[in-house]
């Protein structure tokens, strides 16, 4: 199983979505040891005072697919969920000086944990899905696909140029460009998809 991502994904209501259409997508990957199901609390990591959250819309990939045009890439989709993508910040920035790679900072054990997912027949309309999180009953991030810079179908069709997708691989398809912040010991999260609450589960 792969489980990609993409960074800086998402423009504010009123921004020109088309400013930040360079084509060349920010990707990274995570290993499957960050991954967290199941609503299972995550443990903080011992080694960042520093954590961010970043709650995205994730897909799962259903069909084998290699250089995939854009007009079919939706029928790769199996599914959707929703997740976060932790990043120890402190870590990060470290590497990132030095011109390192940033899997120190993004793929430590827990630093994707997952919501379970719901069928692609569930939704209607791709580029008009709305999610949320919220930390301690506080709302964080709101988001909608129309945002996005890149859709489904781009960052699909962009991946697969590079390597095979695979049945079960997923992708962190990116954050709403405000309300990402810090993560403390103890911190409740929830976030939900379309109204529905598939994410749950506390820091400790």
């Amino acid at each position: 199983m792969k489980i990609l991502a993409i960074g800086k994904n998402y423009i504010n209501e009123g921004e020109d979505k088309n400013a930040g259409k360079t084509g060349n997508q920010i990707i990274f990957s995570k290993p499957e040891s960050s991954l967290v199901t199941g609503n299972k609390d995550v443990a903080y990591p011992s080694f960042t005072n520093d954590l961010r959250y970043e709650a995205e819309l994730v897909i799962k990939i259903g069909l084998k697919g290699k250089d995939i045009i854009e007009a079919e890439a939706e029928n790769y989709i199996s599914e959707i969920g929703i997740g976060i993508d932790y990043t120890a910040k402190d870590i990060f920035d470290q590497s990132r000086e030095g011109k390192g790679p940033w899997d120190l900072g993004k793929g430590f054990d827990g630093a994707a944990p997952i919501s379970s997912f719901k069928p692609i027949s569930s939704f209607q309309d791709l580029s008009d899905i709305n999610f949320d999180l919220k930390i301690n009953g506080e709302s964080k991030q709101v988001g909608n696909t129309s945002l996005m810079i890149y859709n489904f179908a781009e960052i699909i069709a962009f991946v697969s140029k590079f390597m095979t997708l695979e049945p079960g691989d997923l992708i962190f398809t990116g954050t709403p460009a405000t309300g990402t912040g810090k993560i403390e010991r103890g911190d409740h999260l929830q976030a939900s998809v379309e109204g529905d609450l598939i994410l749950d589960f506390k820091m400790v």
